[in-house]
């Protein structure tokens, strides 16, 4: 897309500009998750989760629509500025599984974020440019034609748009929550609760969450693996479709979204079968430090995959992109849970919007960083120390390195039950 809109003057630079449409949607929403976490918290989660659900059927449509660089920039922008979902979707996780399940709701939310990242350019990469990839079902003259990159984001917008339709008939989980709630409880015990339990919370003060540091100490690491996480997506997809003399796979976007989707499938079933199993026996902190440490081997066979070709290439880059990700979203999934224990559910929606703002920075520097470091990794392929895409995924591990040592005590602490 970058590359269409003839912003770049050279190739390398390409990665760059991709960087800074990639870092736009995080900066949007860094400026505003606090406000969506505070609207959650007095006005429940349900209406900030619809809200945000519709917001992306519209700024989605209109990126895809995008004649230029400044309006890719804006329409990402924006729809992170008006999107406060995902802190609310997360204290929602956290009010509507009991205390037993809570892995499985923060791995259901995780390995749902996961998935998107790993669908969305799976998308990107079988439906852009329909019209040259699928000339017998796509006219040049058609408005795929014209747009070569509305059909994909049109197709998650109509997915946005159903979702959105569903929320409504989601119960509310505002001060509904309660450790002993029955198993059976249903939609009509969540809304009758509201009334038995809302005065009560409101009349207990809230605590200064900046005081409170087994949630700050989560939310620091949160956002240092959320920093490696963006820039590794970002640098995955730039990687695969550079050229073999950047030291890429030469990949097509097809091939990418090939990839992706592999790693999806995989990850949705460790994540539902095995993650909450795993929890269960050793907990989020442990999983958390391993996945960090067995990530470090994994990025650093990245280079030497790429000197692979045809079917050993591609056994290589499915399966290290497989346990990449499902190593990345069992750290994220931990960190869920950990923040989410650290507060009173009366201040939920505060402490995931305060994650989210802090995360939202990081991820902005993510792919910026990442289009930046990568463009000068091209530029050093005959460096004596780490040549090319070398010294890319050196950085990467360095970060995750700096996230595993976060892990331990005295940094990360876990609150204890009262």
């Amino acid at each position: 897309m970058i590359k269409d809109f003839h912003i770049a003057k050279r190739e390398e630079d390409i990665s760059t500009y991709a960087g800074y449409v990639g870092s736009a949607f995080m900066l949007g929403r860094a400026s505003t998750s606090v406000f969506w976490g505070a609207v959650a918290d007095r006005y429940g989660r349900k209406p900030v989760i619809v809200f945000g659900t519709f917001v992306v059927v519209v700024f989605n449509t209109l990126f895809g629509l995008s004649v230029n660089f400044w309006m890719a920039i804006t329409t990402r922008f924006l729809l992170g500025f008006l999107n406060g979902l995902i802190g609310p979707i997360k204290a929602y996780a956290a009010e509507i599984f009991r205390e037993e399940y809570q892995a499985l709701g923060m791995s259901t939310i995780s390995t749902a974020w996961g998935i998107g990242l790993i669908i969305g350019p799976a998308l990107g990469g079988f439906l852009a440019q329909p019209a040259e990839k699928y000339p017998d079902v796509f006219s040049k003259d058609s408005i795929f034609g014209r747009f070569p990159y509305f059909l994909p984001c049109l197709c998650i917008s109509l997915f946005s748009l159903a979702v959105g339709i569903a929320s409504f008939w989601l119960p509310e989980t505002l001060h509904n929550h309660d450790s002993r709630m029955p198993p059976q409880s249903s939609y009509e015990a969540l809304e009758e609760a509201a009334s038995d339990t809302k005065d009560r919370n409101e009349s207990v003060p809230k605590e200064n969450l900046f005081k409170n540091w087994p949630l700050m100490s989560s939310i620091i690491l949160y956002c240092v693996f959320s920093l490696h996480d963006m820039a590794y997506t970002e640098i995955f997809s730039l990687w695969t479709v550079s050229p073999r003399k950047f030291g890429g796979l030469s990949y097509s976007t097809v091939d990418v979204g090939e990839v992706l989707s592999i790693s999806g499938f995989g990850l949705l079933v460790f994540q539902l079968s095995l993650y909450p199993l795993v929890e269960k026996y050793v907990g989020p902190i442990v999983i958390a430090r391993v996945a960090g440490v067995l990530s470090i081997p994994v990025l650093t066979s990245y280079p030497y995959i790429a000197m692979l070709s045809g079917i050993a290439l591609s056994v290589a880059i499915n399966f290290a992109s497989v346990i990449k990700n499902a190593l990345s979203i069992s750290i994220i999934t931990g960190l869920f849970i950990l923040q989410n224990k650290a507060v009173d559910q009366r201040q939920r929606g505060a402490a995931n919007g305060i994650a989210m703002t802090a995360m939202s920075i990081f991820k902005a520097i993510g792919p910026a960083g990442a289009g930046v470091l990568f463009s000068w990794a091209q530029k050093r392929l005959d460096a004596s120390i780490l040549p090319g895409d070398q010294v890319v995924f050196f950085v990467l591990n360095v970060i995750e390195a700096i996230g595993v040592l976060l892990t331990f005590k005295p940094f990360l602490v876990e609150k204890q039950k009262t």
